[in-house]
């Protein structure tokens, strides 16, 4: 079993949480772009709150750890992991929760590089504890804007967990998928599931827009988040995330495990 006080220190030692490798800069330039109500790091929320820069600041600095102080413009972002362990407590009870009412579940990511093992974890134990999970919409076309302009792509599952494939990659059911913040494939999957009278999921699991884009919709989502994504922890103020766990989501995909065996095990999940 991981204590508390392991995980804090593989949280350090991995750099997921204590000096993280995203820099003030880009978590500053993505909070003006929020500010501005760009859509490309709004993920799908619509807030209703006046969230200006230092208003911004003064959040991330409360959910997550960074800097308060706006004169702070260069260097590297850092995470409190004392922050992260209680948004990790959090995030296993909601899985607990679910569990026990053996619960539909979504679970999809924008980032199947790093984080598809971490999921695909908690879909095997979700599955193992009575709950579907749900595959709406599975081999659908979705237009996501990219910087490269305008791009089709597929929707995908790989063991439980939803991504999308860009044009010509890869192979159906294969992994991992493209790298993506658009809340566009939940919001297809979610009204894929409600057009075929299927069940709608009780909790939506993911990150970027599969997290913000459920929760705009009304569904309980939970995730991770770092610091240059402002969107979950505004969605989580104003009542649309329910958990967002401030963390560095662009680590080696092996430093996830000790977070996915320290969930379960706090879900009573663990087998």
């Amino acid at each position: 079993m991981l204590t508390r006080r392991a995980l804090r220190a593989h949280l350090l030692e991995a750099r997921l949480a204590g000096v993280v490798a995203t820099a003030r800069e880009a978590s500053l330039r993505s909070y003006r772009l929020f500010e501005a109500r760009d859509p490309r790091v709004l993920l799908g929320i619509d807030p209703v709150g006046d969230w200006g820069h230092r208003e911004l600041i003064g959040l991330m600095a409360d959910r997550c750890g960074v800097s308060a102080d706006p004169a702070d413009t260069s260097g590297q972002d850092v995470i409190d992991p004392e922050r992260t362990l209680a948004a990790l407590d959090a995030f296993a009870e909601r899985l607990a929760a679910v569990a026990q009412r053996r619960g539909p579940v979504l679970l999809g990511t924008g980032h199947p590089h790093r984080l598809l093992g971490f999921y695909v974890a908690l879909a095997e134990a979700l599955s193992s504890a009575g709950c579907a999970l749900l595959t709406p919409a599975q081999g659908r076309s979705v237009d996501i804007l990219t910087r490269f302009g305008l791009r089709t792509h597929t929707l995908d599952y790989v063991r439980g967990v939803a991504l999308v494939r860009g044009e010509s990659r890869g192979r159906a059911g294969g992994e991992p998928g493209a790298h993506t913040h658009s809340p566009l494939p939940v919001r297809t999957a979610l009204a894929a599931a409600a057009e075929t009278g299927g069940p709608l999921p009780e909790l939506v699991i993911g990150d970027h827009g599969w997290v913000c884009g459920a929760g705009q919709l009304g569904f309980e989502a939970i995730g991770p988040a770092d610091t240059d994504d402002p969107a979950l922890f505004v969605g989580q103020a104003e009542g649309l995330v329910s958990v967002a766990v401030p963390l560095d989501d662009a680590v080696r995909s092996e430093y996830y495990r000790p977070l996915t065996r320290y969930v379960l095990n706090r879900a009573c999940l663990s087998r």
